[in-house]
């Protein structure tokens, strides 16, 4: 599978919104919290510091609830030719979409193929 990552403004077929404000399934599971975008925002999480809870956000999901997580997981990676993973950040910047992306990649889900040109 070729997983991309794009802007919201992309309405593809494979688009999943991974946004903390959609908040809907399946794209809930890979989305932050509020306070984590607040703090990137406001400057309070640097990059590396949001990765880091990023990852332990989707590490601690998967531990709450393994038969529920397993299933919506299932659901976006079974089954596609290709995954595009949508957020509010700009292209360019750093943005939970990529890391989402990376990590779907490294667990042997698909290969990462870059942004979406809109």
């Amino acid at each position: 599978m070729n997983i991309y990552t794009a802007h919201y403004r992309y309405s593809g077929d494979d688009r999943l919104d991974i946004t903390v404000k959609a908040n809907t399934p399946p794209g809930d599971i890979l989305a932050p919290t509020w306070d984590m975008v607040k703090g990137y925002k406001d400057g309070t999480l640097t990059q590396w510091e949001y990765a880091v809870k990023y990852f332990a956000l989707i590490l601690s999901r998967s531990m709450q609830n393994q038969p529920a997580f397993n299933t919506t997981f299932s659901a976006i990676v079974t089954n596609r030719q290709q995954l595009t993973l949508v957020s509010f950040c700009p292209v360019g910047q750093f943005c939970h979409r990529i890391l989402a992306a990376r990590m779907l990649e490294n667990m042997g889900h698909g290969k990462y193929v870059g942004e979406r040109q809109l």
